[in-house]
């Protein structure tokens, strides 16, 4: 397994949460992806979610990354009184990817299948049966 990481969900302020956590933390945004730039006939955005966020990264020190994005309009609100955040494995084969979600998810509740996403990883979501929030991905591009 390459790293685990949080993942942090906002209702549309996610880049001003960020730009405050850069100066607090220091460093750069190692990527920054709005809903826009995903945008196809298969994956549809309005024109009130297409600015904001669907992935920014903050690395912070040697080996972690805090991680966020807004969520979309058409999945509601976030509620904030709730857990808002998700923990994201970054694995290092899809085959990795695939036993550790089959695994973590089981008896769970999947909210997004894995297999290709529209950036171009392999990816999947899913609620275990604690109610805790994960991500598995596996990147090929590293």
């Amino acid at each position: 397994m390459r790293s685990i990481n949080p993942w942090i969900n906002f209702n549309g302020n996610a880049e001003e949460a960020f730009n405050f956590y850069r100066s607090v933390f220091g460093g750069e945004f190692s990527k920054i992806v709005r809903f826009k730039e995903l945008a196809s006939e298969e994956f549809q955005i309005t024109a009130e979610d297409e600015s904001k966020l669907m992935y920014i990264a903050l690395p912070i020190g040697k080996n972690n990354v805090l991680i966020a994005n807004d969520v979309p309009g058409f999945l509601g609100p976030v509620n904030e009184n709730e857990n808002r955040s998700k923990i994201y494995v970054v694995t290092e084969s899809r085959e990795e990817a695939d036993k550790i979600f089959s695994g973590l998810s089981a008896g769970g509740d999947v909210e997004g299948p894995i297999g290709d996403s529209p950036w171009g990883t392999y990816a999947g979501m899913f609620r275990d049966k604690y109610g805790i929030e994960w991500i598995v991905e596996f990147d090929p591009q590293g």
